[in-house]
């Protein structure tokens, strides 16, 4: 991709997280246009798929992109928490008009919420508790999982604990 290409995908990315909107699928999405796809799997040992203690959940990378497109994007406008911490804020919400499916986005604590990344997830419930410290956006969904996002490698999530099954973690 080109800069001036670049340049627009970031621009548009930008106008979009203003208009509350996130790419339809499993993605994370930077500030500078760049997108990862994601896909959550949930693993289950074969000599215990009776035993849902047995259960662990990742958010594993596919493949990442600098130039890409999407059918449609949807709205992210469902802000259900949000958290400031050392001049960034954590966002999490729900896309309530499509299926309540779960969001969470960090942004600079400035006047505009300068995005830094979102990432959505459409095997998500959404997400109703933040926070956020110098290492981690940490988030709780309604269904009681809770998500640990890098700050710096959101790509990286992991499904740190599920109140489900109390003692058990991913």
């Amino acid at each position: 991709m080109n800069d001036s290409a670049a340049a627009a995908m970031a621009r548009q990315v930008r106008r979009r997280w203003r208009d509350r909107e996130a790419p339809d699928g499993d993605f994370i999405v930077f500030a500078d246009g760049s997108l990862t796809v994601m896909d959550l799997l949930r693993m289950q040992s074969p000599e215990r798929l009776d035993d849902p203690q047995s259960e662990s959940w990742h958010w594993v990378e596919v493949l990442r992109a600098t130039e890409w497109s999407t059918g449609s994007w949807v709205e992210v406008d469902s802000a259900l928490a949000t958290h400031a911490y050392g001049g960034s804020r954590a966002w999490a919400g729900e896309s309530a008009h499509h299926g309540s499916i779960g969001w969470v986005a960090l942004t600079r604590d400035d006047d505009e919420c300068t995005l830094e990344w979102l990432a959505i997830s459409n095997w998500s419930d959404p997400f109703h508790k933040v926070t956020l410290d110098d290492t981690a956006v940490t988030a709780a969904s309604t269904s009681g999982r809770i998500w640990t996002f890098p700050r710096n490698a959101p790509g990286k999530a992991r499904i740190t604990d599920d109140p489900a099954y109390p003692g058990r973690r991913h």
